[in-house]
């Protein structure tokens, strides 16, 4: 930018030059298009990803609870995820190994941008019927995006728009953003995904974003208040919440960095091991994907031994049991906690490297059962730790910072612990891109890489990557 009164600045100047350009663009007839044709396919591709989510929940339950329930099990038995992983493994390998696409994305790599054509969608389609509802520890995330943006550009190619390097990437990212409120619940998350997905602004928004966040997040207390501060109260535009909300406490914002950092290491761990596993099936695939579902489901076999408790709190995203958890942290004891953390976190970077789905989902059920186990500290509140650990969790394992804390927030379904959210994530994103950069993950096929640059690990050199 020019500085103020050089010659390359206009004599008269009425609006930043960005601005101008995207008057400019708005008043192009191809962007234009290009925005009437994203409104026309977003019914049918949001449609389309609701019914996907549906019978994928739906199996899930026929899987789980259904056919238990006719053999004459209250929960799943033991040994329940055994063969279900199995399956899921010779499926998602043979998707690997034969259909356009390999089923999508390594899920260890976090998030892709949308790129992948309708030639993929097949693989995509079945690669997460046979991952998610069989037991994978990974969300639906993932399969969503690759759905969307595969079903966007076929309905252009269906429509014969012109397809340019230019609006292709446009259109993908349309379908992908209609797709992603299925799971959410919000279109706020999905576009705010999207836009740290892809990376826009460069290393530039990483440096400028990470010290707003962080001020804003620390500023916003004199505003909500903790401790004996009531807070100054504003007119900013919100809505009253009928269900009470713990106040702050300095315990629960001094509490939340250490907490963040831990997190942040232990998910680093967990992704690079994924890392680890996926390179680990790049070869021999159908019998070393298998093998990593086989281990997966050891895991949930052996924590419902040691717990007696059900497998699923293993074998699955944790979206349901999330819930579960908040609503009666206090059934879980300092054993059963451990043990969820311990053997999910395992089979969570097994399936990571091995099966196909997204990563939100596991982490955020890792963050918040840290956050209940580590509640009884001095000056800890239930609810501050669980949302410190599910913001913390979600940026380690993501590297989106703020997309994990807008979706910690609507999780929360309350703005109130939005000070500890920010920092959190903050905190163990900068931790995490800190710690030395894992291996690069293979397209499936192909031979591993060597080691990357650590320099390359650096924020906004593409947190898909990271």
């Amino acid at each position: 930018m020019p500085e103020a009164g050089s010659a390359a600045e206009p004599a008269a100047r009425t609006q930043p030059e960005e601005a101008d350009r995207l008057r400019e663009l708005l008043w192009s007839p191809a962007y234009q298009k290009a925005l009437v044709f994203s409104a026309l396919i977003g019914v049918p591709v949001s449609l389309i990803a609701f019914w996907f989510l549906v019978a994928v929940h739906q199996l899930e339950h026929a899987l789980w609870a259904d056919l238990p329930a006719e053999l004459g099990w209250d929960t799943p038995p033991w040994w329940w995820p055994l063969p279900l992983l199995a399956v899921a493994g010779v499926a998602v390998a043979l998707v690997v190994r034969h259909l356009p696409g390999a089923g999508g994305h390594v899920p260890a790599v976090g998030l892709h941008s949308p790129g992948q054509g309708a030639s993929a969608l097949p693989g995509v389609v079945i690669a997460a019927f046979a991952s998610l509802p069989l037991g994978a520890t990974l969300g639906p995330e993932a399969p969503l995006i690759a759905l969307g943006s595969g079903l966007a550009l076929l309905f252009g190619q269906l429509a014969r728009a012109p397809m340019t390097p230019k609006s292709t990437p446009l259109l993908a990212a349309a379908g992908a953003a209609a797709a992603l409120p299925a799971i959410f619940g919000n279109p706020l998350i999905g576009a705010v995904i999207l836009i740290e997905v892809a990376g826009v602004g460069g290393p530039q928004l990483f440096a400028v974003m990470l010290p707003a966040l962080l001020s804003s997040g620390i500023g916003s207390l004199v505003f909500t208040g903790f401790g004996r501060w009531t807070g100054l109260s504003t007119g900013s535009l919100s809505v009253e919440l009928s269900a009470p909300t713990p106040r702050l406490d300095a315990g629960d914002v001094l509490w939340s960095v250490p907490m963040a950092v831990a997190i942040g290491f232990a998910l680093h761990v967990v992704m690079n091991t994924g890392r680890l596993a996926a390179m680990f099936v790049s070869r021999r695939t159908i019998v070393r994907t298998t093998a990593c579902a086989l281990a997966a489901a050891a895991c949930g076999a052996v924590y419902a031994l040691v717990t007696d408790r059900s497998p699923v709190d293993v074998a699955s995203s944790g979206q349901a049991t999330l819930g579960q958890l908040a609503q009666d942290p206090h059934s879980w004891g300092v054993g059963a906690l451990i043990a969820v953390l311990l053997f999910k976190g395992t089979a969570y970077a097994l399936c990571l490297g091995s099966l196909r789905g997204g990563p939100i989902f596991p982490s955020l059920f890792l963050g918040a059962a840290v956050g209940v186990l580590l509640a009884p500290l001095p000056g800890l509140g239930l609810v501050p730790a669980m949302a410190a650990g599910m913001a913390a969790a979600a940026a380690a394992a993501l590297r989106l910072p703020v997309s994990s804390a807008v979706l910690v927030v609507l999780v929360m379904g309350s703005t109130a612990m939005t000070p500890v959210v920010m920092l959190s994530a903050v905190v163990a994103f900068v931790t995490v891109q800190m710690l030395p950069p894992g291996r690069a993950v293979p397209v499936p096929g192909t031979p591993a890489q060597p080691p990357p640059d650590p320099d390359s690990a650096r924020p906004g050199n593409g947190p898909a990557h990271a």
